[in-house]
């Protein structure tokens, strides 16, 4: 759902400079953070819980988060300065360009978090996990890099398996109904009120050759 465009929200992003980032045609992130790491993507940060939870357990990676929608980035904005952690870079950006603002290779991880499940059959191209955009990954992913993947669509995440199986790529650790407390995960606030809905959860990571 796209929430309506509130006056003044791009002035109030301007508020975060330093966290907010430009895009960077070409990539070279590791200039924009100071130091060589590696690199982690979240497309869709959402309110931002999972990303700033990410960067406060991993303070050696570099971590950029992706929104499309300004006043969702506001909203992460504000959670990642309460949370008081440096290694974050958040993006006003749409992913369709993914492949503009990153180096081939740059990127180590993927995060995709319940996206869009984009349920009708003409919009397929626009899900998050379709050939087209695991295309797009392909490119700027490491070799091995990872793509970790949730959502409470099981429709999404049976088509997601399919594309993923199409393209060739490694796909490990499936559940359908992941349990709650897994060592290392981290839950973002939609997957906190799906569990309190008792809604489950699908999960993979997928592994780029």
């Amino acid at each position: 759902m796209r929430l309506r465009r509130k006056p003044g929200i791009t002035e109030a992003l301007k508020e975060f400079a330093g966290l907010v980032a430009a895009p960077r045609p070409g990539g070279g992130w590791s200039g924009e953070f100071g130091r060589p790491a590696p690199l982690h993507v979240e497309l869709g940060v959402g309110k931002g819980t999972f990303i700033s939870e990410l960067a406060a357990r991993e303070p050696g990676i570099n971590f950029v988060g992706i929104e499309a929608q300004p006043e969702v980035l506001f909203q992460a904005a504000k959670r990642v300065t309460a949370r008081d952690v440096a290694n974050i870079r958040l993006l006003h950006f749409d992913a369709g360009g993914i492949v503009d603002i990153f180096a081939p290779g740059e990127v180590r991880r993927l995060y995709i978090n319940f996206c869009d499940p984009w349920p009708k059959k003409r919009h397929a191209k626009r899900r998050l996990t379709s050939g087209l955009f695991l295309a797009k990954y392909r490119v700027i992913m490491a070799p091995g890099g990872e793509l970790f993947f949730k959502t409470d669509n099981a429709e999404l995440f049976a088509f997601s398996l399919e594309e993923f199986a199409t393209a060739g790529l490694e796909v490990r650790d499936v559940t359908f109904d992941l349990p709650a407390g897994l060592d290392g995960d981290v839950m973002t606030e939609y997957e906190m009120r799906f569990r309190t809905l008792g809604v489950k959860i699908n999960r993979c990571e997928v592994v780029f050759p």
